[in-house]
């Protein structure tokens, strides 16, 4: 296997082998070459196919201690351990017939390995494929899947771009996780962070210029636009094509790409969204990326013709606080702008709810207008909840925690009949009793207690009591957070999971509910009376927000509701919160606009 290394400002840098034998470690002086890689001169005996897979090597930089490869593909010993060979046995695919899927319009389902099962391992998550089938899933979205310290946490810590946890079973297991989903019919989507790295075993700036004075939320930045940035952007580009390429994946969600600092004429969006498209077509499959950003700009989904950066998609936060708030009433932080039904509509029907206008939060205005004409609906991604607005929350608590099935119920109905393409959070779909904390394993202490006590405090200044805090560091609090597939038995979270599958299954079936685009959405409401009805076509999505009996002027045959209800009636009448969908009637006449 040819290894090389990019270490621009070094003055000798020595491949390491062996240092698991009982020999001891050998090392090769390597070679300097333009560009600033370096490689092992041929005169040398090289580490190669012949040592076998798992064979360790590192790298040392001007005589220092030994690191693993920025490039590793695999690190079995954890991430301060030399790096091991690894190569996708070609002979495991069997995918060979996958037609691969495009995002728009499908149903996404996110996850989080680690407290997916008991296990929290990929093999074990195979054994949940045939649920998420009969759900009626598209794609499967796992949370950060890339080397970290530790044993668990979100993931959002990473370190090695290239490599997979061992904890969750390797390069390997995620291999077999691919080909198995594609032969259920399931794409893959993988969330990557490109905008910082973990606190605990990055060696990047032991090998060159990767990282920048300047710092965002998490830590430094990468350099994306200073001296010698071509290859730190490379770098990025290169391992989402491998994702591609090599482990067959159909979709990368990309972390927090606000956090992304760069100052060129061409984004690195940009140049990644290129890459992508040219070797979607080189591999004649669909091939998206999914941007999450809080800036509510849609050029980061126009396309790049027009002088965006193309990406397939982007997460929209504002449509699920704009559903959110008028479920549920909650209107602390960045909730203060939402709750109205003149905000719900303006999201359904535009996509951004802040798009110029003044975000009270932030203190100014933001945003700017999706031109609807020039990008579907179906670009922007819409959840009831993700695993952000879960355990970002003080105590990871669900929406099923503080509100009830029907609240539920209309939550669901308007982002899974909506234009957008819509996305569960697992567990949602049986209203899972588990809370989705937020939980770290930091091996050292002092970092451990960093993220503690930073964590209760950040809570303490929104009132709450830093004792009802979970502990991040504490394994209850992972333990906690696994779901209990055992509760599908139970007939009230079973009757929940029904009401998702019927939900998607009415989407998939008709052809007016999976348009996609921003025209097909309408929208009647009366805010005094307490509803909220979306109208896609013939069809009406009508949400009952009342504590009382509310009559709704308009006339349905009824498909799917939460609470009976009478079909045929010119208007009818449901107890406490409901959601009703079906077809209108002729009765109804130009009640709906």
């Amino acid at each position: 296997m040819d290894l090389r290394v990019w270490a621009p400002d070094a003055s000798s840098v020595q491949l390491e082998t062996g240092s698991d034998s009982p020999a001891g470690p050998i090392r090769v002086s390597m070679t300097a070459g333009s560009g600033g890689w370096w490689t092992v001169p041929e005169s040398a005996v090289e580490l190669g196919e012949s040592d076998g897979p798992g064979a360790r090597y590192s790298f040392v930089i001007d005589g220092a201690d030994p690191h693993p490869d920025p490039r590793s593909v695999r690190l079995p010993d954890g991430v301060h351990a030399p790096s091991a060979l690894f190569r996708v046995d070609d002979t495991l695919w069997t995918d060979d017939d996958w037609p691969g899927r495009g995002v728009h319009g499908s149903v996404i389902y996110e996850l989080h390995l680690g407290t997916f099962t008991p296990d929290g391992t990929l093999d074990s998550a195979l054994e949940r494929l045939d649920h998420l089938v009969d759900l009626g899933v598209d794609f499967v979205e796992l949370m950060p899947v890339n080397a970290f310290n530790g044993v668990y946490n979100w993931g959002y810590d990473g370190v090695a771009w290239y490599a997979v946890q061992e904890a969750y079973g390797g390069p390997g297991a995620l291999a077999r996780f691919v080909d198995r989903c594609h032969a259920r019919g399931l794409g893959v989507i993988l969330d990557v962070v490109y905008n910082h790295l973990g606190p605990s075993g990055n060696y990047l700036p032991e090998f060159g210029p990767y990282l920048t004075e300047g710092t965002n939320s998490w830590g430094s930045s990468l350099n994306l636009s200073e001296p010698d940035s071509d290859e730190v952007r490379a770098y990025i580009v290169d391992t989402a094509l491998r994702w591609f390429h090599e482990f067959h994946v159909d979709g990368l969600r990309l972390d927090a790409v606000h956090a992304l600092i760069d100052h060129r004429a061409v984004h690195i969006l940009e140049d990644l969204a290129t890459a992508t498209d040219a070797l979607s077509a080189e591999l004649g499959r669909p091939l998206s990326l999914i941007a999450e950003s809080d800036l509510n700009d849609p050029r980061m989904i126009l396309p790049r013709t027009v002088g965006g950066h193309g990406l397939a998609a982007q997460w929209d936060d504002d449509i699920h606080h704009a559903i959110h708030t008028a479920v549920s009433g909650e209107r602390q932080g960045y909730y203060a702008d939402f709750g109205s039904f003149e905000c719900l509509a303006k999201v359904l029907r535009g996509g951004f709810f802040h798009d110029g206008t003044y975000s009270s939060f932030r203190r100014r205005g933001h945003g700017r207008p999706i031109p609807t004409e020039q990008v579907s609906a179906s670009a922007l991604v819409a959840y009831t909840c993700n695993h952000d607005q879960i355990g970002n929350r003080a105590i990871g608590d669900r929406p099923g925690f503080y509100l009830d099935d029907g609240q539920l119920a209309i939550k669901a109905a308007l982002v899974l009949l909506a234009p957008f393409t819509p996305m569960l959070f697992m567990g949602e779909e049986w209203a899972a009793s588990t809370p989705f904390a937020f939980f770290t394993s930091h091996p050292e202490p002092e970092l451990g207690e960093a993220v503690r006590t930073g964590r209760r405090g950040e809570f303490a200044e929104h009132g709450w009591d830093t004792e009802d805090v979970p502990d991040p560091q504490d394994p209850a609090t992972f333990e906690a957070s696994k779901l209990h597939w055992s509760e599908l038995d139970d007939p009230a979270h079973s009757r929940v999971l029904d009401f998702y599958r019927a939900l998607i299954a009415l989407r998939k079936s008709q052809p007016e509910l999976g348009a996609e685009s921003f025209d097909s959405v309408d929208v009647t409401y009366d805010a005094e009376a307490r509803w909220f009805a979306m109208h896609r076509g013939s069809w009406s999505v009508v949400g009952i927000f009342g504590e009382n009996e509310t009559a709704v002027p308009i006339a349905l045959d009824v498909e799917l509701s939460w609470e009976p209800v009478t079909p045929n009636d010119s208007g009818f009448a449901s107890p406490g919160h409901n959601v009703v969908v079906g077809r209108r009637t002729e009765a109804n006449g130009d009640q709906v606009r």
